[in-house]
């Protein structure tokens, strides 16, 4: 199984990707770490440390050093893949 610092997703509660990703990973059965970016400034700063743009770029998943910002369900699973 993965570790939850594998896999993190920086978002918001209320951005409906954010909560697709969520039920996604889930569904899964995959653990990962949620980085709410509008409760917790520290999350925020963590994810605009990701963008030379420093914007907060969301939703965006990271599995271990791969970054990847609203990716298709296809993509997302390739990446995820590769840590079986």
């Amino acid at each position: 199984m993965l570790s939850t610092t594998r896999i993190k997703l920086y978002g918001t509660e209320r951005c409906h990707k954010t909560r697709y990703y969520k039920t996604f990973l889930e569904n899964l059965n995959l653990k990962y770490q949620f980085l709410d970016v509008e409760t917790n400034e520290d999350f925020a700063v963590e994810l605009r440390g990701l963008y030379e743009n420093r914007k907060l770029n969301f939703p965006t998943i990271t599995i271990g050093e791969k970054k990847l910002r609203n990716p298709s369900e296809r993509e997302l699973l390739k990446w995820l893949n590769k840590l079986k």
